[in-house]
């Protein structure tokens, strides 16, 4: 096993915060041949053993740890392990117990940095954004049918991050194949398919599950306006909650048609109280203030504006923006749910923001609930960076 040693000084994240990334600056240098993936002994200056990672010579992340035991063995018992543990976690929480959408391995927070892993009914769909995990494809995929018996599953392996890591984007079945019908999944009573092959993410958002139930709880009766509504999973969480109407807005064609399909597949709701608009959301919004029309609920569900730290100023200005609108077309007393899930924007920004989109648009408002991802979806107290996810329930004067 090769070693890469430490610079003076560098170890202290690793050995006393035990943070699961080692940065390009923090190696002095590595003694022994490793290939992208390839897991090698982390050593301080002084040699000290300090655990054992997944060397990636192409990334500004040199190495992403697996465990901080120098001792243990990285080996397909090693993935066996962790997704058993990671699974059994997720069964403990009373919330997680018979969804049919649930987030398996959510990365560096379960102990294995850069695997994803969502079950959908008996299909599983796993990304693999590292080097080091998609060095151990074979053993994570066999972890997996053991930890759920599930019956098929598929790669979706084609984020931009893979580049930064060296790697191309791999899609395709690794166990058993297409299922036969529509892969639908039931959440909090409503019925929505999923994309795997050619869906956003996984095929669907399982983090805003729990956000979906609350706006559910908060629609009876009211004029909802839902923004870059993708699939429509807000938008049909409202209809279940009681909306005198829910207004659904999204540049996407495509996605807007698999919204009304997934209305189509719950006829119990009131189809006719919903409206579904391709659009340009910002401009959407400057319109209806044109127009005078107002809502007494908005939902700004954005896509991800700042994927890193660096692209933060450009992204908070995109934010402000979309926030200003959103509070001047809000109804006296209304309510906002506003989200970002740009890593690059951490919540105290966000709050400034939003707090600066109220007052620009000369409104008092109030933050009733801060909002984040389901249980599925853990945080690990050595990796903040985890905790993408962050938004705002504000009630506007």
């Amino acid at each position: 096993m090769a070693q890469l040693i430490l610079l003076p000084g560098k170890e202290r994240s690793a050995f006393k915060q035990h943070h699961p990334w080692l940065f390009a600056g923090s190696v002095g240098r590595l003694e022994g041949r490793a290939r992208p993936g390839d897991t090698v002994e982390v050593l301080a200056d002084n040699l000290r053993p300090l655990g054992r990672a997944a060397y990636s010579p192409q990334s500004q992340i040199r190495a992403r740890f697996w465990t901080f035991d120098a001792d243990e063995s990285v080996d397909d018992a090693f993935f066996k392990r962790r997704i058993a543990a990671a699974v059994e976690r997720r069964q403990a929480l009373p919330d997680l117990r018979g969804q049919q959408g649930l987030r398996l391995i959510h990365a560096e927070s379960d102990g294995l940095p850069g695997v994803i892993a969502d079950q959908y009914g008996d299909t599983v769909v796993v990304q693999l954004t590292s080097a080091g995990a998609d060095k151990w494809r074979k053993a994570i995929v066999a972890g997996l049918l053991k930890a759920t018996g599930c019956a098929r599953i598929y790669e979706r392996s084609d984020s931009d991050v893979r580049g930064l890591e060296g790697l191309e984007p791999t899609t395709g079945w690794l166990h058993g194949a297409a299922p036969a019908t529509v892969l639908a999944i039931k959440e909090n009573g409503v019925k929505l398919a999923v994309d795997i092959v050619g869906g956003h993410k996984t095929g669907f958002y399982l983090d805003q599950r729990d956000n979906r139930a609350l706006l559910g709880q908060l629609a009876a009766g009211k004029d909802v306006l839902n923004c870059f509504c993708y699939t429509g999973g807000f938008s049909l969480q409202a209809l279940a909650g009681g909306a005198a109407s829910v207004l659904s807005i999204d540049s996407s064609g495509p996605a807007l048609a698999q919204a009304q399909a997934n209305l189509a597949l719950n006829p119990q709701l009131p189809a006719q109280r919903a409206e579904w608009r391709e659009a340009d959301v910002f401009q959407a919004l400057r319109d209806f203030r044109k127009d005078g029309r107002l809502f007494d609920l908005i939902v700004l569900d954005p896509p991800k504006f700042a994927p890193s730290a660096a692209h933060a100023e450009r992204a908070a200005r995109a934010y402000k923006d979309i926030n200003v609108l959103g509070c001047r077309l809000l109804k006296p007393g209304g309510l906002l749910m506003t989200y970002s899930c740009s890593g690059g924007i951490g919540l105290e920004l966000f709050q400034k923001i939003v707090a600066g989109a109220a007052h620009d648009a000369g409104r008092e408002a109030r933050i009733v609930r801060r909002l984040a991802g389901a249980a599925d979806h853990p945080i690990a107290l050595n990796f903040p960076e985890g905790e993408y996810l962050k938004g705002l329930l504000v009630q506007v004067d």
